[in-house]
């Protein structure tokens, strides 16, 4: 998801990383605290005090929101869903999973412990400005908070909100997934229950945007430009995680072997690069060509690398100069489930996978493949009732 983000550190074995998004929404935190609230919230400070008690709210979010995600990711871990890591980004953090939750308990409880850490944090950091703020003042004088008291108050104020915001029962939110736990649980349908939730989390991204339109008519305008694209973000990644799922429940099960070519191009390791280029990129339209040799995969050498080359002469130098060994990003076996190859195209951006069985290549994957039978079986899902009864079992399979 996040294939261009920064490492910061490694938390409990995660990788905790922050996409380049987040510089803006950091600027917009800072920049809020230190000219609206904190002046509002501890009047008569100078400038200078304020801007630092934005950056100090700023790394207290951070800090909030990894421990959010970090929960999420030690319970993930306990039910045996692997989680790439932890990324910052413009509306928050999230944690990357690399695959669904292996049952409903596991979505369940995942999802719930998010919402509890932050309820926790909220209440550590409410504790700790009661604290630092000192006796009580005498009855009808006014408190004046200190810069501290003022940023642990936020802190524990924004974990209560993120908190209550996640619980909202709507996709992709915390809340939502915890009403496709419940409903997947009850009927025992993934499917089924992430189309209620991603349609809950569709009308909700429709009243944050209603919000935002609110919002900024009425004299907020950056309020308002916030709550908008929210809204569209949820609704974006409502609509996305359900097409994911019914492409999962489509291709579940399914071999590769079913939809790959078997019409090879290949090139061997001793064919000069010019040749590459003219007999093979522009006759084929291929960007990468899987090399053998005796019959066996042992690279891949394609455009990219020829450009790396600068001015070299192509004429002089041969495909097993520049080839790479294929690992796991580009290769998958026959018998996969081509779900999970549909999600690792997804996951390294590649467009097609080489199909290898013992060393051997025997097929290979292209993504439109996969695109095109979904779209066929999404269209055939819109046909009546009566023309459905008179497809073949043997036609339904493959369509």
């Amino acid at each position: 998801m996040f294939r261009n983000s920064i490492t910061l550190f490694r938390l409990f074995g995660f990788r905790i990383g922050i996409d380049a998004s987040w510089l803006l929404l950091a600027i917009l935190i800072v920049w809020s605290l230190a000219v609206g609230y904190f002046p509002w919230a501890v009047p008569g400070q100078s400038a200078r005090t304020y801007w630092v008690m934005g950056v100090a709210g700023l790394i207290g979010l951070a800090f909030s929101i990894i421990v959010h995600e970090l929960a999420h990711a030690l319970v993930a871990r306990r039910y045996h869903m692997p989680i790439r890591g932890i990324t910052l980004f413009i509306f928050g953090g999230v944690a990357e999973m690399e695959d669904e939750p292996t049952s409903a308990r596991a979505e369940f409880w995942m999802a719930l412990a998010g919402p509890a850490m932050s309820f926790l944090v909220a209440v550590i950091f409410w504790l700790a400005a009661s604290a630092f703020a000192g006796p009580a003042p005498p009855a009808g004088e006014a408190a004046a908070p200190t810069p501290a008291v003022a940023v642990l108050a936020y802190l524990a104020f924004i974990n209560g909100i993120l908190a209550l915001f996640n619980l909202v029962p709507a996709f992709p939110l915390d809340g939502g997934r915890i009403l496709r736990a419940a409903l997947w649980g009850w009927r025992g349908d993934i499917l089924w229950a992430t189309r209620i939730a991603a349609g809950a989390g569709s009308l909700f991204g429709f009243v944050l945007i209603a919000l935002g339109l609110f919002t900024a008519i009425n004299g907020n305008v950056i309020g308002g430009v916030w709550w908008f694209v929210i809204g569209l973000f949820v609704r974006a990644a409502a609509a996305g995680h359900l097409q994911h799922q019914t492409n999962r429940s489509v291709l579940a099960g399914v071999p590769v072997s079913r939809f790959m070519r078997r019409d090879l191009v290949t090139v061997p390791p001793d064919l000069p690069l010019d040749r590459l280029v003219r007999d093979y990129a522009l006759r084929h339209y291929y960007k990468e060509f899987p090399v053998t040799q005796d019959g066996k995969l042992v690279g891949c050498a394609g455009l990219a690398a020829i450009k790396a080359l600068g001015e070299a002469d192509l004429s002089r130098q041969t495909v097993g100069s520049i080839m790479q060994a294929c690992d796991d990003d580009n290769t998958v076996s026959p018998d996969a489930d081509s779900a999970r190859a549909l999600e690792q195209m997804q996951r390294t951006g590649k467009t097609r996978l080489l199909v290898v069985r013992d060393g051997e290549l025997v097929g290979v994957l292209a993504l439109r493949d996969l695109l095109n039978f979904l779209a066929i079986r999404t269209d055939l899902e819109d046909l009546p009732p009566t023309a459905k009864d008179t497809l073949r079992p043997e036609t339904r399979a493959r369509a």
